[in-house]
């Protein structure tokens, strides 16, 4: 069986092609295409063929990770949006929360809403939140509303009502009536896409479900044309947030469920390089062309959060948009290899904004001339303009050199190597300060943990980044520069569905808990039967708790379903257990309540992985040493010869000791003086920091 996997991102586009029969993992990666990011998906498709014999007919299942919702919520390219709500809350959007994510800063940034006032229409009608009807929806007042929505030209609607998530029959029939006007017109209910209470949180989900729906549909819609015209008729499976893989029809109704699509399937590789290694705690980074994600996989399984924030402010939590699906815990900074450095003030300043693809670092010799980390790595010799990206690009040494020398060198009076080590230094701090989030705020002691880096950077920022942190081992996997594609072939089907019912747990509310299932059940078991899967899904079922009167709650998994005698005593058992290992006390007898209830539905991909260690291809046995080259290390004074090695080369438990340097087609790993590299049983660079 032949399957590929391919990951979008802002610079490169990563392909893997498994051959599960043979173990073998065949790699490739081609610049992306921003103004059509299929184009770059068709071209490396056409290579990965050809170099293997393939004929595209022959491809059984291909598996895609993409960031075409990110970039146009980060970028506010979405079409025309409107949002129609409840009378007297036109203006919930803008005002969010009162809660300050800096409470000293008198001039607090906020992210600029995906809406204009003007295009948020108000409706008559109040439901409360227990579900009954105070006022009917005035019809009379939804056709005036609809009447003045034909005279603008919206490509979307979101539809977020006052308490839909407890009842969500008016918003049904202000969907049915606009389906009705212009049935070509993409709909998003609140009380579908995210039927959770908490009105800013609900109404921002739906909202950005509602502005990058245009833009997927077509984006899904040109692909799957596309790779139809080439012959390939595979199923096509997109990754979610959540770590699951979807159908395109199920991702371009819900698109919303995509926004961290790519990083997600890095994070599941993760968690299996980890297993592999004999490490449950893991930190995970992943550093491409645009952006740095750092996450982190407790127990061997990643972590996942009930919500997460989009176009965050100095990373500070509460100050990005909030979406309310699940996702892997992630945070992203744009800190890659294309973030443009600049002098400010006598300081360097790196990122976050990125010379992407195009037209790239000044090296790529594609009209970019800002210095960026790319060029930084090259004027440092760690990069081999030589030898990019396996040798399919040749890159500019002059061009970097002459970008960071007129862009940071001479304003700050700074010899080019310095100026150059100044950039990598300064992406490294942004990159320690996020990591510091991930780990340290969130009650992770780096110490305690393994960093594994991939991405086509990660392994070139690694040692540093582990080194100021604290960590002991790095882990480079082999195809760390294609790691998230790998990551997909990973992954499962995965469906799940949410509501929100406060209920206080005491004895006899298992049957309200049996009613809430039997909600989520009818649900997952209309979307499994539009995947028409032979497979039998796994049930998982849990939900976030809180001591009575709290506002915030914890994730607790839910005892053996259906409920038993002693099944809400379990629960709060369980919750207590949860909450003293959380924040190091629990409450005894204080009563206890269920906020939101959860339901995931996971179908195995019916497809062995390839083993990793059967299609690793380093041979071992021969000279695996390639010369020398001078790099940049500054605790050995500055530029020293250094030794680069071709990873395929190194044989299972050789060792190198730094400083060195390791190259291979998708990525390069620079190994720290005092640090030792060594390959292990599963072709792992396994580093020990030193």
């Amino acid at each position: 069986m032949m399957r590929v996997a391919f990951d979008i991102g802002g610079t490169f586009t990563d392909f893997v092609l498994e051959d599960v029969s043979a173990g073998r993992l065949t790699f490739h990666k081609v610049p992306t295409t921003p103004s059509d990011p299929a184009a770059a998906v068709l071209a490396g498709l056409d290579a990965l063929c050809k170099d293997a014999k393939l004929a595209p007919d022959q491809i059984g299942g291909i598996l895609h990770a993409t960031t075409v919702a990110t970039n146009a919520i980060l970028e506010r390219k979405g079409p025309k949006t409107a949002l129609i709500t409840t009378a007297g809350f036109r203006d919930i959007l803008i005002i969010g929360r009162q809660k300050r994510y800096d409470t000293y800063d008198m001039y607090l940034a906020k992210p600029m809403p995906l809406l204009r006032r003007r295009d948020i229409y108000e409706v008559a009608e109040r439901t409360l939140a227990d579900g009954s009807v105070e006022a009917p929806l005035d019809l009379a007042e939804l056709e005036r509303v609809l009447d003045r929505l034909e005279t603008q030209d919206y490509a979307s609607v979101a539809v977020c009502l006052l308490h839909a998530y407890a009842r969500g029959e008016h918003e049904r029939l202000i969907g049915e009536r606009l389906a009705q006007r212009r049935p070509q017109r993409a709909v998003s209910l609140s009380s579908e896409v995210s039927p959770k209470f908490r009105e800013y949180e609900r109404a921002s989900t739906v909202v950005a479900n509602a502005y990058v729906k245009p833009i997927v549909n077509g984006y899904v819609r040109r692909l799957t044309g596309a790779l139809a015209q080439k012959g390939i008729v595979s199923d096509l499976f997109i990754m979610q947030s959540n770590g699951g893989l979807v159908p395109p029809e199920l991702a371009c109704e819900m698109p919303i469920r995509i926004v961290e699509s790519g990083p997600a399937a890095g994070v599941l590789l993760c968690g299996v390089i980890g297993a592999e290694e004999g490490l449950e705690r893991v930190l995970t980074f992943d550093m491409g062309g645009t952006t740095a994600k750092l996450g982190a996989i407790d127990g061997g399984e990643p972590a996942i959060s009930p919500t997460f924030e989009v176009d965050q402010v100095r990373y500070r939590k509460g100050s990005g948009l909030p979406i309310n699906v699940p996702a892997l815990e992630l945070l992203e900074i744009g800190a890659g290899g294309g973030s443009m450095a600049r002098a400010d003030l006598g300081l360097i300043k790196v990122g976050p904004e990125s010379a992407g693809a195009d037209p790239g670092p000044a090296c790529y010799r594609r009209g970019g001339t800002e210095a960026t980390v790319t060029d930084a790595n090259v004027v440092l010799g760690y990069i081999n303009p030589d030898n990019f990206n396996g040798g399919a690009m040749r890159l500019d040494a002059e061009a970097a050199a002459e970008a960071v020398h007129r862009e940071l060198g001479a304003p700050l009076g700074l010899e080019v190597g310095e100026a150059a080590w100044g950039i990598y230094t300064m992406a490294n701090a942004n990159m320690e300060r996020a990591m510091r989030i991930v780990s340290v705020e969130r009650g992770r002691d780096p110490r305690r943990y393994g960093l594994v880096a991939f991405g086509g950077a990660g392994p070139l920022h690694a040692g540093r980044l582990a080194h100021a942190l604290g960590i002991p081992k790095i882990i480079v996997p082999w195809g760390a520069g294609v790691g998230s594609a790998i990551g997909l072939l990973e992954a499962n089907t995965k469906l799940d569905q949410s509501l929100t019912r406060l209920i206080a747990l005491h004895a006899g509310a298992e049957a309200e808990i049996a009613e809430i299932y039997r909600a989520l059940e009818a649900r997952i078991d209309a979307d499994l039967k539009r995947l028409a899967s032979t497979l039998p899904p796994v049930m998982t079922r849990f939900a976030f708790l809180r001591y009575l009167g709290q506002g915030h709650e914890i994730r607790v998994d839910l005892p053996a379903f259906p409920s038993g005698e002693n099944y809400i005593a379990e629960l709060v058992a369980r919750f207590e257990a949860a909450y003293l290992a959380k924040y190091g006390y629990r409450q005894a007898g204080a009563a206890v309540e269920a906020v939101d209830w959860y339901l995931v539905a996971t179908i195995p991909n019916g497809a062995a992985v390839a083993d990793r260690a059967r299609g690793w291809r380093g041979e071992g046995g021969g000279e695996a040493r390639r010369g020398a080259r001078k790099a940049y290390f500054p605790e050995l004074g500055g530029y020293v010869d250094t030794p680069v090695f071709e990873r395929r080369a190194l044989g299972v438990g050789e060792a190198v000791s730094g400083p060195a340097i390791i190259e291979e087609a998708e990525a390069t790993t620079v190994v720290l003086p005092k640090a030792q590299a060594v390959v292990s049983g599963r072709g792992h660079l396994v580093i020990d920091v030193g």
